[in-house]
């Protein structure tokens, strides 16, 4: 077992990787006291060799491992890689790239919605791999042979994963339906921090503008005094919190005490300080910078009849195909399609259109029907001719 703990292990070992076609990553971290999550391994494997890295070890500097992740010749394979790629993202502002993700590719392969590795490597290799290490404490040193052996498993498996998944979709010129999914991960705005965006996490029943323009503020305050202290969001103030000091709009610390759910110390501590001020300089702004309520989707008037149909041919595709219906269409998709019968569906890939759009216009125009042949057990889809 390869374990970096080197500046000058490291840069060999990825000069010997930058020669690979892909090379599978898995990281292991802790969050649960800290906003930022604090990477403690990294595992990297090829078809030719796999290695740990000690990103914790004090003779290292991870530059030569985080110039691979930028190498456009090198596929970085991933199992539900969006965690992974936000901890990259924070160390070096930069998405890892090219990237295949072999738990969206299940999703297209028959595995189902959101399958984890260790299921996708008892059903793809039938292998099980032993969990006894799952919840450890990354962060210490020194670590086990079971912890490497476990952390290790996470890229070796993963390498064949890959593999199969590849050459499966390949096989059934599958390649391109992930393609969407796969950008979505890499979309820098996914981990760029917007501290004014914090509050649209929340749940809250209110659609009052000045409401949520408190909310913004003061979820934007709390987004920012967690981050200069690298501390979780919710450690100091929950949600719940947060929600009943906007409906009471305390004006001064003796105000903010009576809030249902704060402290007598909070409030009359520098924290209280703060929530005040961040109140009295929401008092302050323009109603037009004010935020605007999102707009209740209406689907008033919704073809019923059609959009159970349009359900039960997805359902139908789905199956048939062994894909996860949300790859085809989402319920928003089948309401506004029912709502306008007009809206066509140009923003969708040429083979979400061949599977199921075409013959949901069908439906819609009275073409086709759906039927079922007893003698054969199978749905059948029947012309109609007008």
């Amino acid at each position: 077992m390869q374990l970096i703990e080197n500046t000058e292990n490291l840069s060999l070992l990825c000069q010997r990787l930058s020669k690979e076609n892909f090379v599978c990553v898995d990281l292991e971290f802790l969050r649960q006291h800290t906003y930022f999550a604090e990477l403690c391994l990294i595992q990297i494997a090829s078809p030719n060799e796999a290695a740990i890295i000690d990103p914790l070890a004090k003779d290292i500097n991870l530059q030569a491992f985080f110039d691979l992740m930028q190498n456009p010749n090198i596929i970085k394979v991933f199992h539900s890689g969006r965690q992974d790629i936000e901890i990259l993202y924070n160390l070096t502002s930069k998405i890892p790239t090219p990237i295949f993700d072999t738990q969206i590719a299940a999703s297209v392969a028959g595995f189902g919605e959101s399958i984890s590795y260790e299921n996708l490597v008892n059903h793809i290799l039938n292998i099980s791999i032993d969990k006894s290490s799952r919840l450890s404490d990354w962060s210490k040193r020194p670590l086990s042979e079971n912890q490497l052996s476990y952390a290790l498993s996470d890229v070796t498996h993963l390498v064949l994963i890959y593999q199969h998944l590849k050459s499966w979709l390949e096989e059934q010129n599958r390649i391109d339906w992930i393609k969407d999914d796969i950008a979505n991960i890499c979309n820098e705005n996914l981990y760029k921090i917007n501290v004014y965006d914090a509050w649209q996490k929340m749940r809250h029943r209110s659609h009052s503008p000045r409401f949520l323009t408190l909310l913004r503020e003061l979820a934007a305050w709390r987004e920012t005094r967690a981050i200069n202290k690298n501390v979780p969001r919710h450690s100091f103030i929950k949600d719940e919190l947060l929600l009943n000091i906007c409906a009471d709009c305390p004006q001064n610390k003796d105000d903010l005490a009576t809030v249902r759910g704060m402290r007598a110390d909070m409030a009359s501590g520098i924290i209280g300080d703060e929530i005040i001020d961040v109140i009295q300089k929401f008092k302050l702004l323009d109603k037009d910078d004010y935020v605007t309520p999102p707009k209740i989707k209406d689907f008033s008037g919704i073809d019923g009849p059609l959009l159970e149909l349009l359900k039960l041919l997805l359902r139908i595709k789905a199956q048939e195909y062994k894909i996860v219906p949300r790859m085809l269409a989402n319920d928003d998709d089948l309401k506004i399609f029912c709502h306008h019968h007009d809206k066509d569906f140009s923003n969708k890939q040429e083979w979400q259109k061949n599977i199921f759009w075409k013959d949901a216009l069908k439906i819609k125009n009275g073409q086709i029907a759906i039927s079922y042949d007893q003698k054969t057990n199978s749905i059948k889809f029947i012309s109609i001719s007008k």
